[in-house]
């Protein structure tokens, strides 16, 4: 992903991801259906996951920095 300047917009669109139900749970329980339609979907359709990758530096389906094994 190009990664441009981050602006408000992209901000306020990747905390709609952040608080996502659908997407809260799979960076939770990085297993199952849910985390695999969050994996399939968040590049080419959701608008929210993209924002969220941009803002972030990582994927919607990916567990928050600090809680990744290993921190």
């Amino acid at each position: 992903m190009k990664i441009g300047k981050i602006t408000e917009k992209d901000r306020a669109m990747a905390r709609v991801c952040v608080n996502c139900p659908v997407c809260r749970h799979a960076r939770k329980k990085q297993k199952g259906p849910v985390y695999m339609f969050v994996r399939t979907i968040e590049r080419g359709l959701c608008p929210f996951c993209r924002a969220y990758e941009k803002v972030h530096g990582s994927k919607a389906h990916e567990p928050f920095p600090s809680t990744k094994p290993g921190n």
